[in-house]
């Protein structure tokens, strides 16, 4: 187990810019490629503390310094994310090049997140948005009018919000039978509290223009 006293950035194989990996592996954070996720690292100028998975997809794992600790995981039930998920641990994991691209590949992240989200807090990261994995309760601070989704992972209830255009109050929502996309801010403080009682983990999905906001709060 590879343990992160700050935030980690995680890697995937999707498409990842190189200025956005910069932008988000910041001094001080950890940085893991997921396999091939290593050779994006090393692409965009970094080092990775670590390239974890079966290693099937990785160019040259030769490639990698004396500062790159590679972990070769030959097991094939689970997905590189989630083998880089379970051979680290770390306070916050902003996960990029996890979505977009092949659709399996999108599905397989989220279904990594139901998984992993009443265990630590994770963070899908692409060009766009930012998809923030939730057990339980969650506050951001968000300006008027930003576009603001909520997306259940199985069965979940909430019991009420503040801060969104459309509130939640009273709402069950499950996949297959109700959602919360394309809400809206109405400024400042949004507050999502959840019923009493077993609930699924869920995505909180806003702009990628809220990075600064999401550090500052998750």
């Amino acid at each position: 187990m590879l343990r992160f006293a700050g935030p980690l950035v995680m890697v995937g194989g999707g498409a990842v810019s190189a200025t956005l990996l910069r932008r988000v592996a910041r001094p001080g954070y950890g940085l893991v490629g997921a396999d091939s996720g290593g050779d994006t690292i090393l692409a965009a100028g970094l080092v990775p503390d670590a390239v974890i998975g079966d290693l099937d997809s990785v160019a040259d794992a030769a490639a990698f310094g004396p500062k790159t600790r590679v972990i070769r995981l030959a097991e094939q039930q689970t997905t590189d994310f989630e083998k880089a998920l379970y051979s680290t641990d770390a306070p916050l994991t902003l996960a990029l090049g996890m979505t977009g691209g092949r659709l399996d590949h999108t599905l397989a992240a989220l279904h990594a997140l139901a998984h992993y989200a009443p265990l630590r807090r994770i963070v899908l990261v692409d060009g766009e948005d930012l998809a923030i994995a939730v057990s339980g309760d969650m506050e951001l601070e968000a300006p008027e009018g930003t576009r603001v989704s909520v997306y259940p992972l199985g069965r979940t209830a909430f019991a009420g919000s503040e801060g969104l255009a459309y509130p939640l109050d009273g709402l069950v929502m499950e996949p297959g039978l109700k959602i919360g996309t394309s809400n809206v801010a109405t400024g400042g403080r949004i507050a999502i509290r959840l019923a009493e009682g077993a609930n699924a983990p869920w995505l909180l999905i806003v702009p990628l223009t809220l990075l600064e906001s999401v550090l500052g709060q998750v």
